[in-house]
């Protein structure tokens, strides 16, 4: 097999794989827009109710995570 022969045999098998591939993807694309028309299209987001933001945090809450970090820098500072 000479160097023209072989040549040849390759460009023939890439130019096979480029129409199988290109082929292929042209299948897929037409089988999403298919998809696309039998499903019904976009799907409009439903708007969630948004929470109104808290002004400030609970004294309560600040008080007991003060009291939490004392007591494990009391517990700790032992060791």
């Amino acid at each position: 097999m000479d160097i023209t022969q072989a040549l040849s045999t390759a460009a023939n098998i890439m130019l096979l794989g480029m129409v199988c591939v290109f082929t292929f993807l042209s299948i897929l694309v037409v089988a999403i827009k298919l998809l696309e028309r039998f499903a019904g299209g976009e799907v409009e987001a439903t708007p969630q109710a948004k929470q109104a933001p808290q002004q400030g945090i609970d004294n309560n809450i600040v008080a007991a995570i003060s009291a939490a970090v004392h007591q494990y820098r009391q517990s700790n500072s032992n060791k």
